[in-house]
């Protein structure tokens, strides 16, 4: 494989470098004067508000990067800022290795319709059309045929199981049921970027967790690349592969939901981790040991991917270190009793 072959291979689908969205009437002034070297106390001083101050990360393929904060924290702003619907004050904002702050209005247009996917909190659907036509109007807009598109938006009904509601209007749909259909309409146009800007948040508790159960089956059969906003800890810990926390428009600390339980970063991230219950977060393969050789296992073995709360019991029932499995049923490290008890009552207790 060659240098640029490799390169291709592991460029993120999603990249930002020092991303700023300032606030202000003397903002685009004082940038120009700064010539690159942003001082955030003389832009305060100044009554500059920093939507985002200097965002800086990568997105990889298939990834699910959950952004949350609190009102005002600036996680919308920078979903705003990747998608361009907000315009950035300044840094680089790269989707698959093209500069999508320096693409002209046809071109933005182009990648907005062909890899980019939107769901937001509103739902915003046509209540003069039918379920179907809702999902099938964006494919039709990029001058698909209705017959492809009717084709289409079938597929994406029974992909988000709204089977026999196709003729439904919105009125006649669940608050639940209607987001489904907002999630159909942006699948429908096979985005190969998935921004969704806290899309289950008007919604009750029950329906909320059964949409993010549904979202979790729909990311487990399409990978999409995500970048997906909300204010609610428990969800971004439920959907993550990796979240970043933000405040004052700052990334407090970007990492997996294990490594930010465990090692929160800042002590405004250390606020969001004091309640939540560990074994519920954390699985076999953050808190393993390394397998000690020639030892005896126990004959009961546990996934490396299972959430210890659903085994903590088993272990616990042990003598034996139980065996953590890959995915290849390799054995690559072991739970004991100490290790359970260590992450059910903290350090204390498990000596």
């Amino acid at each position: 494989m060659s240098l640029k072959s490799q390169e291709a291979k592991i460029q993120p689908v999603i990249r930002c470098e020092s991303v700023y969205k300032i606030f202000g009437e003397n903002a685009s002034q004082l940038i120009r004067e700064a010539a690159g070297k942003i001082d955030v106390e003389k832009f305060k001083s100044e009554g500059c508000i920093f939507g985002v101050n200097s965002a800086s990360f990568e997105v990889h393929k298939g990834e699910m990067l959950v952004v949350m904060g609190l009102s005002g924290s600036g996680k919308s702003t920078l979903l705003r800022c990747i998608s361009r619907l907000t315009d950035t004050t300044a840094g680089k904002i790269f989707i698959d290795g093209e500069d999508l702050l320096a693409m002209k209005p046809k071109e933005l247009i182009e990648i907005r319709r062909n890899k980019m996917g939107m769901v937001f909190q509103s739902f915003a659907l046509l209540p003069h059309k039918t379920v179907l036509e809702n999902i099938a109007f964006p494919l039709q807009v990029k001058g698909i045929s209705t017959k492809d598109s009717i084709e289409r938006a079938s597929a994406m009904i029974e992909l988000v199981s709204l089977d026999g509601r196709e003729n439904y209007y919105p009125r006649q749909l669940s608050g639940g049921q209607q987001q489904r259909v907002g999630i159909a309409r942006s699948l429908a146009v096979e985005p190969d970027i998935w921004f969704l800007d806290e899309p289950f948040s008007a919604l009750d508790p029950l329906i909320r967790r059964e949409m993010q159960d549904e979202f979790l089956r729909l990311q487990g059969m399409l990978h999409k690349t995500i970048l997906f906003v909300t204010h609610d800890f428990d969800e971004a810990l439920r959907l993550a592969d990796r979240i970043a926390i933000m405040k004052d428009g700052v990334i407090e600390q970007i990492d997996t939901p294990a490594n930010i339980v465990l090692n929160p970063a800042t002590e405004y991230v250390a606020k969001f981790t004091n309640n939540v219950p560990r074994e519920k977060v954390l699985r076999c393969l953050d808190v393993m040991e390394k397998a000690p050789k020639g030892a005896k296992f126990s004959k009961v073995n546990v996934s490396n991917k299972a959430i210890i709360e659903t085994v903590a019991e088993q272990v616990l029932g042990q003598s034996l270190p139980v065996p953590v499995l890959d995915e290849k049923d390799k054995v690559i490290g072991v739970l004991n009793r100490k290790t359970i008890l260590h992450v059910l009552f903290g350090k204390n207790e498990a000596a």
